[in-house]
């Protein structure tokens, strides 16, 4: 009898060793997949919300824009963000994210602030958002191109359309000599 316990306690020793071995390498399996998705997570909401300011913005644009070019790149925005949201979204719903419904607040004060600009003010203070905007884009998206998460090739395939709309605001500033 004495034999049968001591047999059964190391049994039980061995199991809850194992079973603690087992919990211990899920935790370290877990940790970095959790931190991984947290960034994910991050990207993608910024990126949603990135698409949503700029369909509004390119709408805006249209609406209060004193020159034609302005006009143009303002349907560009629109039609390409909404594009690019439908990628996102998309993606969000594949990958288990939250996808946001509206910009964030520093994006919702730009567009107060050029909703009450006209004319030449607003083409001008338009464009340099758009240069400012595009090139903290374009930074994001690179780094998480060269990351290795499942959102790097989502972000690769979006650097050159960001780049094509940084080249066109860029083009839209005002000359320093005038």
């Amino acid at each position: 009898m004495r034999h049968a316990q001591i047999r059964s306690i190391k049994i039980s020793g061995t199991a809850l060793a194992l079973g603690m071995a087992m919990l211990m390498a899920h935790a370290a399996a877990a940790a970095p997949r959790d931190a991984s998705a947290r960034k994910d997570q991050h990207f993608m909401t910024e990126a949603i919300q990135g698409d949503l300011s700029e369909i509004k913005m390119g709408k805006l644009a249209q609406e209060k824009g004193q020159s034609d070019q302005v006009k143009d790149f303002g349907r560009t925005l629109e039609q390409d963000h909404s594009e690019h949201l439908q990628k996102a979204q998309q993606t969000a719903q594949q990958d288990g994210l939250n996808a946001p419904s509206e910009p964030n607040a520093k994006q919702k004060a730009m567009y107060d602030r050029m909703s009450s600009l006209t004319g030449k003010a607003f083409d001008a203070a338009f464009a340099r958002d758009m240069v400012r905007d595009h090139e903290k884009d374009i930074k994001a998206y690179q780094k998480e191109a060269s990351s290795h998460s499942g959102l790097a090739d989502f972000a690769a395939q979006t650097v050159p359309v960001l780049k094509k709309h940084l080249e066109t605001a860029q083009s839209l500033l005002p000359s320093r000599g005038r």
